[in-house]
């Protein structure tokens, strides 16, 4: 009889903590989808508003964008309507984008031009010297690897004068190497991929060197397979850093032709609003496409950093 009633006590115990676990799950669960809502809604909104017309355009948002005829901006009392489904599908602003104004295009390739040499060199750069960082100890090589440290925590805004400073010096004030050198060297890469490469274990390298392996081919054919997904993982968030940026265009380039698309993107004025969620949308298709094609990577990258999967 004692044992029957522990039996019971036991399962009411069981059944009350699974349902004390399923309310939580349901409650996570929900305010996991709230946020998603959240942090997504912009994102749709730029999506459907790209299809209106220029004119429901400015009928739902005009009074946010409205200007005196001095150039000064209207304080607005009224809502602002948002709408997420248009009444008319339009597609006038992605035809004017892609074929009437052409200068929207050359501004979405000077954003290529500038990111993909950045992150092609700097992953190049950060695989080099990670691996001297990892491979090999000593006071020297702690100590600049220290000073990346403290390069990286630094933001733009504080290395942006000195930038200027020795764009200057060096005479490539207002072109592209201006903006090149900077994001090829930036510690980032180098800091986070040093942590890969050193959660590699020193056996693998020693029994690689013991059979003979020099030290090109421990680097090529064995720490970089190893990190893979470390290297996938930090292109991915180096290309979305730089694709994004705003402040070294504006200080480095005084040519206004030459800035990339997310300059444009930071300072719409009342006469281009309508093609602003166009371009928006435009704007939005490489780093989507390149994160659905590395996400898989992305993750693996950053739970796993890079060590071996046993």
């Amino acid at each position: 009889m004692r044992v029957k009633m522990q039996t019971r006590v036991r399962q009411r115990i069981k059944r009350r903590k699974m349902r004390i676990d399923t309310l939580k799950t349901v409650i996570v669960t929900v305010i996991a989808v709230i946020f998603a809502v959240i942090f997504l809604l912009p994102t749709f909104l730029t999506i459907t508003n790209s299809f209106m017309s220029s004119s429901e355009i400015s009928a739902n948002y005009g009074s946010i964008f409205a200007t005196t005829e001095k150039g000064g901006k209207v304080f607005i009392s009224k809502t602002v309507n948002l709408k997420f489904i248009p009444d008319i599908v339009s597609f006038t602003q992605y035809f004017t984008v892609l074929f009437k104004s052409p200068e929207y295009l050359i501004k979405f390739w000077n954003s290529m031009i500038y990111v993909v040499p950045i992150v092609v060199v700097q992953l190049m750069i950060a695989t080099l010297a990670s691996y001297g960082f990892a491979r090999y100890t000593g006071k020297l090589k702690n100590a600049i690897f220290f000073a990346y440290i403290i390069m990286m925590l630094m933001p733009y805004q504080v290395t942006l004068v000195p930038n200027f400073l020795v764009s200057k010096a060096l005479g490539i004030y207002g072109t592209r190497w201006s903006i090149w050198l900077p994001g090829m060297f930036s510690p980032f890469a180098v800091y986070l991929l040093t942590k890969f490469m050193r959660r590699i274990p020193t056996e693998v390298m020693e029994a690689a060197s013991i059979d003979g392996a020099n030290e090109w081919y421990i680097f090529s054919r064995v720490c970089l397979p190893l990190c893979k997904g470390g290297i996938a993982s930090i292109a991915i968030l180096v290309f979305f850093d730089y694709w994004n940026m705003v402040e070294q265009p504006l200080i480095l380039l005084p040519d206004s032709e030459m800035h990339p698309l997310s300059v444009f993107l930071s300072k719409i004025n009342s006469g281009e609003i309508s093609l602003a969620f166009a371009v928006a949308v435009i704007y939005l298709v490489p780093p989507l496409l390149i994160f659905l094609y590395g996400e898989e990577y992305l993750v693996e990258g950053i739970s796993y950093q890079g060590g071996i999967k046993g």
